[in-house]
């Protein structure tokens, strides 16, 4: 099965000049920006699931993928020949990570007992494999969405045997990331939500979600896991509302069942839009509220309403992204992870690589003009002196509660206050971003 990419060598960088289109024109690893190499700063993750488990199937058509790995035979076989052929293209595109869903790489088996040996022995193979190629992983996650028994959700199931059996994949898989070393495991919800309110406890629902995750934080100090526990929030897709609306819900919920200092978020490009925010809002709201984890990086088609998950393009767009980022520290245990997927046309195998290529091409170009845009101070000064105030004595009085409603009410009246209005100067601003996005 390793043989499907053997027509392909590791992509290299050959610099912006390249005309190569199975190379890297802006993403050099090695390279160091504001003393840390592009690899370090980026961490960049290739999934498993749109990529070797997908076939191409959407609900107007029949998969248009022919891969050998998904032909009918031995489900624990077939699984081990998919093991081959994803690490040998992890290895070849140069991720240092890649990430998994439970039922990716090990088969659902016809019982809870096989889904569990199975998982057992996929375990094994995939440690082998990251022994042989050196690849980490960034995250391990259950799939308990998929599976007809998750039609009403998993946590927020009305049937507690459902919640039991959703237990029980999410114990496995968070042992099995602890196993291989991954860094972080992530609780997406997709069916954590509703249809109809008409059948719906929304407080029932809240309450078995909220113990679901006490629970997983519970296991995580039980087994000594030292990643971060992170949530992916989507507003909508598959259901009509989901209860992890965009990161300030999700810090509500976290907030409601004492979570806020365990739980961090896992940000996707496409559901950050899907919830009429910008990817940047997003970004700035995680860092704001300490919640800022990972990112799930990709995008969306603004002329359809739903998650489309193709591979980020524009560096206008993460440039801001890379420079809030980098201003905030940067990652520590999160990357960024491709969750990306070909379009059903794109059906050969020089596509997997021309689709990660150009993301990580993307990406490496907005961390250096991010890092320009830092070391400039063009923005943080007027930034700085847009609220210079707070630092004087008023506004410090104000912060520290020197001051009740009253007396500073009285405090302005005696003073005779007329503040000024001034200029929120943002077109300036947006022409200070664009001057250090187009310079060479």
């Amino acid at each position: 099965m390793a043989q499907y990419f053997d027509q392909f060598e590791k992509i290299a960088y050959e610099g912006p000049e390249s005309t190569n289109p199975l190379a890297f024109r802006h993403y050099d690893a090695k390279k160091v920006i504001l003393g840390k190499t592009m690899e370090e700063h980026l961490r960049f993750g290739a999934c498993y699931w749109h990529n070797f488990c997908w076939d191409g199937f959407d609900i107007f058509g029949a998969g248009t993928f022919d891969r050998p790995w998904q032909k009918p035979g031995n489900a624990l076989e077939m699984a081990k020949m998919k093991a081959d052929v994803a690490f040998d293209f992890f290895s070849k595109v140069g991720t240092p990570f890649y990430s998994f869903h439970d039922v990716d790489v090990a088969p659902q088996g016809n019982s809870i007992k096989e889904y569990a040996e199975n998982m057992k022995v996929m375990m094994d193979v995939l440690a082998q494999k990251q022994d042989e190629t050196g690849m980490k992983l960034l995250w391990g996650t259950a799939n308990a969405f998929s599976n007809a028994r998750y039609m009403s959700g998993a946590g927020s199931n009305p049937n507690p045997e459902v919640f039991a059996y959703a237990a029980s994949q999410i114990f496995t898989a968070m042992n099995a990331t602890k196993m291989l070393g991954g860094e972080n495991y992530v609780l997406w919800g997709g069916r954590e939500g509703y249809e109809t309110l008409l059948n719906t406890d929304l407080r029932q629902e809240r309450e078995q979600l909220g113990r679901l995750f006490q629970m997983v934080v519970e296991h995580k100090h039980k087994i000594g896991f030292t990643g971060t526990i992170l949530i992916e929030p989507k507003p909508a897709e598959p259901t009509k509302h989901q209860y992890d609306y965009d990161t300030a819900t999700v810090y509500g919920f976290l907030k409601q069942f004492g979570l806020e200092d365990e739980v961090k978020v896992n940000i996707e490009v496409n559901h950050a839009t899907l919830a009429g925010h910008s990817f940047h809002h997003e970004i700035a709201t995680a860092i704001s509220l300490g919640l800022f984890g990972s990112i799930d990086a990709n995008r969306g088609d603004a002329q359809l309403g739903w998650d489309t998950d193709q591979f980020p393009n524009s560096v206008e767009e993460w440039t801001p992204v890379m420079y809030d980022i980098l201003r905030s520290g940067g990652f520590t245990t999160g990357g960024l992870m491709f969750d990306t997927k070909l379009r059903r046309q794109s059906i050969d195998p020089a596509d997997f690589f021309h689709g990660h290529i150009g993301g990580m091409d993307t990406c490496a170009l907005a961390l250096e003009k991010a890092a320009s845009l830092l070391e400039s101070q063009d923005i943080s000064s007027v930034v700085a002196e847009r609220y210079a105030g707070w630092s004087g004595d008023l506004g410090k009085a104000i912060m520290t509660g020197d001051y009740s409603l009253e007396s500073l009410a009285t405090q302005a009246i005696a003073d005779n206050i007329d503040p000024k209005h001034v200029s929120g100067r943002q077109e300036e601003l947006e022409n200070i971003v664009n001057k250090h996005i187009f310079s060479k």
